[in-house]
C-alpha cells in the first residue's frame, strides 16, 4: 500500500515577520527625542509639595501706594474744600451785612419820621425859640419851603408865646409805608398823642393824630423831614 504524501496544510506555519514602521518623512539626525509628559495625581504627592504649588497659585501681594503722594492728595482736596467753605461763608457774611444795613437804613427812616412829630408837636414856655428852630433844622423840600414862606416861622413862635403853654408829644407806633429808591424818600406812617398844659398847669384833653411823614435822605447820609400829610384828617 502506498503512503500518501504529506499534505502542505498541516505544516507549521512560519511567524510573521514585525516590520518597523516611522513617521513619514525623513529621519533626521539632530531631531530631539519626544517629551513624555506624565500627569502625577495631586493626592499622591507629599505636603510639601502641595503646599509650595499652593503658594505659587496664589496672587502677587498687592503694591503699597506711595504714601507721600497720597499725602499730598488729601493735603490738596484739604485745601479745595477749606477754600470752597471760606467762599461760601464770605458770601454768607456780605449777604448778612447787606441785610443788616438795609434794616438799619429803614429804622433810621421810621427814627427821623418819629423826631420830626415830636419835634414839631413838643415845646415849653421857656423853651419856644430853641424848639421851633430844631423842627425847622430838621425839614428839607416841600415842608421846608412851606414853614419858610411868609414868615411863618416867627409867627408860630409869637403863636406859642401867647398861648403860654406846654405841649408835650408821645409817639404811640410808627411804621414804614414805602420807600422810593430813585428819590430816596420814604414814607412813615407816625401815630401820636399830644398833651398841651395851660399857664395854670391844668392838662386839656390830649389829641390823637396820624400823620404821613415823608423822609428824604440826602447824599451825605442825612435824613430830614420832606413833606407832612394828614390822612384822614389827622384822626
Amino acid at each position: 500500500m502506498t503512503e500518501s504524501p504529506t499534505s502542505t496544510s498541516e505544516k507549521t506555519p512560519k511567524p510573521a515577520r514585525r516590520r518597523a514602521s516611522r513617521a513619514a518623512g525623513p529621519a533626521s539626525p539632530d531631531s530631539a527625542p519626544a517629551v513624555v509628559t506624565a500627569r502625577v495625581d495631586s493626592a499622591q504627592s507629599s505636603p510639601a509639595q502641595a503646599s509650595s504649588w499652593t503658594r505659587a497659585a496664589a496672587p502677587p501681594p498687592r503694591r503699597q501706594p506711595n504714601r507721600r503722594t497720597t499725602t499730598l492728595i488729601a493735603a490738596v482736596a484739604a485745601l479745595v474744600l477749606l477754600a470752597a467753605f471760606g467762599g461760601v461763608a464770605a458770601v454768607l457774611f456780605h449777604q448778612k451785612q447787606g441785610a443788616d444795613a438795609l434794616a438799619e437804613r429803614d429804622q433810621r427812616y421810621v427814627d427821623t419820621a418819629s423826631q420830626t412829630v415830636v419835634n414839631m408837636f413838643t415845646y415849653t414856655p421857656d423853651t419856644i425859640e430853641q424848639s421851633v428852630n430844631r423842627f425847622v433844622d430838621g425839614t428839607s423840600g416841600p415842608l421846608r419851603d412851606m414853614i419858610s414862606q411868609n414868615n411863618n416861622v416867627e409867627n408860630l413862635k409869637a403863636l406859642f408865646r401867647d398861648t403860654n403853654a406846654t405841649s408835650e408829644a408821645v409817639v404811640n407806633g410808627a411804621a414804614l409805608e414805602d420807600i422810593d429808591e430813585d428819590r430816596n424818600n420814604a414814607s412813615v406812617m407816625v401815630a401820636v398823642r399830644v398833651t398841651v398844659t395851660d399857664i395854670d398847669g391844668v392838662n386839656k384833653p390830649s389829641q390823637a393824630y396820624r400823620l404821613r411823614v415823608i423822609v428824604h435822605e440826602d447824599d451825605n447820609g442825612r435824613m430830614t423831614g420832606y413833606d407832612l400829610k394828614y390822612p384822614d384828617g389827622g384822626n
